[in-house]
């Protein structure tokens, strides 16, 4: 897709999100709207799929085409509305969302059967300990696609994730690309203040990673141009780390850049707010 198209498709899926948390008065909007330009680039621009007659075609395995884990599963909004618009089951659905016998649990999970989850998430730390595994099946498969994994800065504080951060290099996992959301916020507050992560950067390159920064990680074009240059470094020994910088609540100017909007759902009146700032582009569900 054009970087406009893409863009479109983004401001579709960030009026997903908050329609979606308002619907059930419940969720996570602020890193959902946050994370939207690098989901959307994923899977609109960026991976190998697999599809018939244009449509997605979901199976377990993945294999013969690329993987995406997202470990901050708290974010879900973002990924079913992603999903969703990208066919892999239909956009009404979406109306579901944290209700009773829906596929769209507030964290995705697997014993529900929606297309395009393969792990349940949301227990922070865990995402890119799987997101080895399946880098290293792919690897023993000799099958030449890519595993991307989404995890947030907060979550960084987890203990398992640095065992990951260890192993990966050791192993030469150079067929992996891991992204960090670094809005800067989590749920009790700024992240320098709740347990400061230091230099992320260095710490990773510390342990073996090739690191990269998308310093403008809600500029549609920014994120793509950085995927390519993650991509371009596969294969070398190496897994790949890409640092996004973006705004939590990015898009609805009274969510932006705080934390109170991490788990926190929009009442009538601020839903209509934050879709007065959003373009309708592809059609509400």
């Amino acid at each position: 897709m054009e970087i406009e198209q893409l863009e479109k498709v983004a401001s579709q899926v960030r009026r997903d999100i908050v329609r979606m948390v308002h619907g059930c008065q419940s969720g996570h909007p602020g890193g959902s709207l946050g994370c939207t330009e690098i989901l959307v680039a994923l899977y609109f621009e960026q991976m190998k799929l697999k599809e018939e007659n244009g449509k997605p075609v979901f199976d377990m395995d993945g294999t013969g085409e690329d993987l995406f884990f997202l470990s901050n599963g708290h974010i879900s909004p973002v990924w079913y509305s992603v999903l969703g618009r990208k066919g892999y089951f239909p956009v009404e659905e979406m109306a579901t969302f944290r209700k009773l016998d829906s596929r769209l649990q507030g964290h995705p999970t697997t014993h529900e059967h929606l297309e395009g989850i393969r792990i349940a998430s949301g227990s922070l730390g865990q995402g890119m300990s799987v997101a080895i595994g399946a880098a290293l099946s792919k690897k023993l498969n000799k099958d030449n696609e890519t595993v991307f994994v989404l995890m947030g800065d907060g979550e960084q504080q987890e203990g398992q994730v640095w065992e990951a951060a260890t192993f990966a290099p050791h192993h030469q996992v150079d067929n992996l690309i891991a992204f960090i959301d670094l809005n800067g916020q989590q749920i009790d507050g700024p992240t320098v203040k709740v347990m400061n992560n230091l230099d992320l950067g260095k710490k990773y390159e510390a342990f073996g990673w090739e690191v990269i920064s998308i310093e403008e990680g809600n500029d549609m074009a920014a994120v793509v141009k950085g995927l390519y240059e993650a991509k371009s470094r596969l294969g070398h020994g190496r897994p790949i780390m890409v640092l996004l910088h973006t705004g939590m609540g990015f898009g609805v100017d009274f969510m932006m850049g705080s934390h109170k909007w991490h788990g926190v759902a929009p009442n009538d009146e601020q839903l209509a707010a934050a879709l007065g700032q959003l373009e309708e582009t592809l059609g509400d569900y």
